[in-house]
């Protein structure tokens, strides 16, 4: 193997390729990041049996072959390389000689012929979304995702697909986050999408993978169009030069619209950034074993209260004007969850909904210009019952 490549096209690929690999492999083939040299590309996998990756990039190659290479040594070697140099890479005797600006190194590799096959699609796509409509639904769903493996089916995010809208959804039990994608002709395969949908209701992702995903798909990749493929118990991503694909989880996920209250009895608009910050005082004198902040709204006064109290520490209430709607309330919730919440908001309001102090409580974006409470993201959230 010989070829010529970028330095900021080689050491971004395997950034991303190394952070597949597991910290906790059994076969030691797995600890190792699997080069490809074919034709006019440098192809860099990489797999832990669970999720895999192949990221393409441009190369001149001079002789095809394949090597693995430890994944954490390439990955720090790469990492401090020469910028704006090119990379000469060969393969002599399974060692891997490369040669970046004054920077020389032969790193001791392995045959490939013993990694394992990275599963390749064999179907149309099903959807095409583009990045930065992914950005949004991971930053307000994955945050709901359990992780306790007690519950498998928990330990990741339900897609249901409708036939205009897609449904987003994860829950850990204590709280729910759902987002609803009205979905345009261009981000469906028309031709096979119904098809698609008669045979498939809904999947259910792993953490793990939506996490990587999020983590490649943050780094300036603005613009660009992910396709999904579906199929046999697997889900494949591709954009710019990269594949992941990953199994799904095998269950019925739990069928949560029943906890969704239709209706409200009160409602509350406000600020998000002025609630963010009472509750940010709020932690400061919570019971650190309950967490428990309580919320009144007075209908009357038209003001919502946040109050805290610890023996160890005293307490604390932060008046905050608020537009009240409907009925008061009194209701007790976990700090944690109720400004998690607050956090994934990305509209300047936001409006908090509920009907008393134990059943669900939502929280929902408000869109300024039309005064309107937005339904497309719903974040549910138990109260603790008194």
């Amino acid at each position: 193997m010989k070829l010529i490549c970028t330095q900021d096209n080689f050491r971004k690929a395997i950034i991303n390729s190394e952070k597949i690999v597991s910290k906790q492999n059994t076969l030691p083939i797995l600890n190792n990041i699997l080069l490809e040299a074919n034709k006019n590309y440098l192809k860099i996998s990489a797999t832990n049996l669970e999720i895999g990756i192949e990221v393409k990039i441009g190369a001149r190659i001079e002789k095809e072959g394949r090597i693995t290479i430890p994944a954490r040594l390439l990955s720090n070697f790469s990492t401090n390389l020469t910028e704006g140099e090119n990379m000469d890479i060969e393969v002599i005797n399974q060692d891997l000689k490369i040669k970046n600006g004054s920077t020389k190194a032969v790193i001791k590799g392995f045959s490939a012929e013993d990694f394992p096959l990275i599963p390749q699609k064999n179907t149309e796509f099903v959807l095409n979304i583009g990045i930065d409509k992914l950005k949004d639904i991971f930053s307000k769903i994955l945050i709901a995702v359990a992780h306790n493996e007690a519950r498998q089916e928990l330990t990741g995010m339900n897609i249901i697909f409708g036939e205009k809208e897609l449904f987003f959804a994860a829950t850990d039990g204590f709280r729910l986050s759902e987002y609803i994608l009205k979905i345009s002709e261009d981000e469906v395969n028309k031709e096979y999408y119904s098809e698609f949908r008669e045979k498939t209701k809904n999947i259910i992702v792993p953490i793990n993978t939506l996490t990587e995903l999020n983590r490649i798909i943050s780094n300036n990749l603005d613009g660009v169009t992910v396709k999904v493929f579906i199929e046999e118990g697997q889900i494949f991503f591709e954009f710019d030069g990269i594949k992941i694909v990953s199994r799904l989880i095998n269950g019925k996920y739990p069928e949560y619209k029943h906890i969704m209250p239709e209706n409200y009895k009160t409602i509350i608009i406000g600020d998000k950034k002025v609630l963010q910050n009472a509750l940010k005082i709020a932690g400061v004198f919570v019971n650190n074993k309950s967490n428990e902040v309580v919320l009144k709204i007075d209908t009357e006064g038209r003001n919502i209260f946040i109050d805290t109290k610890s023996v160890e520490v005293g307490e604390n209430s932060t008046q905050i004007n608020f537009e009240v709607q409907g009925e008061s309330q009194e209701i007790v919730f976990n700090l944690k969850y109720l400004i998690e919440g607050i956090n994934v908001v990305t509209t300047n309001k936001l409006a908090l909904l509920a009907n008393n102090d134990s059943s669900p409580v939502a929280i929902r974006e408000f869109f300024d210009g039309t005064k309107e409470v937005l339904t497309d993201f719903t974040y549910i959230i138990m109260p603790i019952k008194n």
